[in-house]
């Protein structure tokens, strides 16, 4: 599955940082377009997202792994979500580790495309860097520039 890596050192302790990504509610908060995320459970929740047009759209996912304050890994559930036209899996993994004073933190955004979207990878892989990077940026902010 393409996958698109990006990383970045925050100004924080890994447990801090920890607090922040391992908690779906913070999503609004650092993760692009996220509006805000409903119905948490400890291995599922809903991002409610809202598009350029100013549409929202209900995004659910799965925490398919997680170990404090190290990983953090969820997956889309597409089945049956406007999503599920365009793409056949997507997974994010945001992986923390100590670096000097502060956290060395490492965003995977894998994607598996259908249909004609497959052609259009380069596309994909160019907006989730930005999409990545967008949210380490908040993440740095957050966490001390």
């Amino acid at each position: 599955m393409p996958t698109t890596r990006r990383s970045r050192t925050v100004a924080d302790a890994p447990e801090r940082v920890w607090e922040t990504v391992s908690d779906p509610y913070h999503l609004p908060r650092w993760w692009p377009r996220v509006d805000r995320v409903e119905g948490v459970t400890s291995d599922a929740f809903t991002e409610v997202l809202v598009t350029d047009a100013g549409r929202s759209i209900r995004a659910d996912f799965t925490v398919a792994d997680s170990r404090a304050p190290e990983l953090r890994v969820w997956e889309q559930e597409l089945a049956g979500s406007p999503f599920e036209r365009i793409m056949v899996a997507a997974r994010t993994e945001v992986r923390l580790a100590p670096d000097g004073e502060g956290t060395r933190v490492s965003v995977s955004v894998s994607q598996r495309m259908r249909g004609p979207a497959r052609f259009g990878g380069f596309m994909v892989r160019r907006a989730t860097r930005k999409v990545i990077d967008e949210a380490l940026t908040a993440l740095e902010g957050m966490h001390g520039a």
